[in-house]
């Protein structure tokens, strides 16, 4: 049974404080979009009043939301945990420091439907023998260091892009059983891509990993400025440095098969407000507009057929797991 199926009702939303006599009316919020599934990234609009307004704080499932100015408006992008169970969730705003003013707007959370797998792997990938164990805990440590960035506003004003053409085959939610016994959630989404493919930059910003590791492989981390990141597991070849800048649709690296993989393929996978989320949420949203479509319940419609057949399926990596 889903772990958020077994969850209590969340409530998101602030300490609920009364405003004070005199508090200044509150800006309107607009929750992009509306209707979310669990794990999903969400834009939090903020529209003030025309004179501007004062500071804005947050929250949504209890951690804290992280604003930006965005013309005369001020934005924010929130993450929802994959255990959120479906119903209503509230958003709550708080403006100002001393004459405090509160607006909420409501999330419905629909019924995702993630589906199980199951999947063979080389045992050394269930069990990892003692002599990988150091280099695991170095992959946790310069993820960890790649996360560790201070907020900045958005890096980029387009829409995030696909990194690869392929077709999307496990997805984000899927339940992961290893071996007929190691159950785990994949926490990102396989593309098809044949090994040599070329991967591609998903939006403007600044590499801040660019590693080999155990379970991913050859991997590299985008960060994207508004605490979100992008990951691209199981390179064949990895194309550029840490510290690099990098333009959406700029060349990352190949899709290859190294690491903890079935098959070549691109494990594509994103974070947001120190989650991982599910990309599909962040490439419906329209950053230019602030607006996205609403998600739908249940699983995803299957991909038309390519002239290929797919190839195997990944296992979700620990160190992108670990990193939630």
């Amino acid at each position: 049974m889903l772990t958020w199926m077994l969850a209590p009702a969340v409530l998101v939303a602030l300490v609920a404080l009364a405003a004070p006599a005199g508090a200044p009316s509150p800006s309107r919020i607009v929750l992009v979009p509306e209707v979310v599934r669990p794990g999903d990234v969400v834009l939090v609009r903020v529209v003030r009043p025309p004179a501007g307004g004062p500071p804005v704080s947050g929250a949504i499932a209890g951690r804290p939301l992280r604003f930006w100015p965005r013309g005369g408006e001020t934005w924010g992008l929130g993450a929802l945990p994959i255990e959120t169970p479906p119903g209503p969730a509230t958003v709550e705003l708080v403006e100002g420091e001393l004459d405090l003013a509160r607006s909420s707007a409501t999330l419905t959370v629909v019924e995702p439907g993630f589906p199980s797998k199951a999947l063979t792997v080389s045992p050394k990938f269930v069990t990892p023998p003692a002599s990988v164990k150091k280099r695991i805990a170095r992959d946790h440590a310069a993820f960890a260091a790649a996360y560790d960035r201070p907020f900045a506003p958005p890096l980029f004003s387009a829409r995030f892009a696909w990194p690869h053409d392929g077709a999307r085959r496990g997805r984000y939610g899927d339940q992961r059983v290893f071996n007929g016994k190691k159950e785990s959630v994949h926490y990102g989404l396989d593309i098809d891509a044949p090994r040599g493919a070329p991967v591609h930059a998903a939006n403007d910003g600044e590499v801040v990993l660019a590693r080999d590791c155990y379970y991913s492989g050859k991997t590299v981390a985008v960060w994207h400025g508004a605490d979100l990141f992008t990951l691209y597991f199981h390179l064949d070849r990895v194309l550029v440095r840490k510290g690099a800048k990098v333009r959406q649709g700029d060349p990352l690296g190949l899709a290859g098969s190294t690491g903890r993989s079935t098959g070549p393929h691109l494990h594509f996978s994103a974070r947001a407000a120190g989650l991982l989320v599910d990309p599909e949420s962040l490439l419906a949203i329209d950053f230019e507009a602030g607006a996205a479509p609403p998600r739908r319940a249940g699983p995803p419609p299957p991909e038309p057929l390519r002239d290929a057949p797919p190839p195997a399926e990944t296992p979700p990596e620990a160190a992108g797991t670990a990193a939630r």
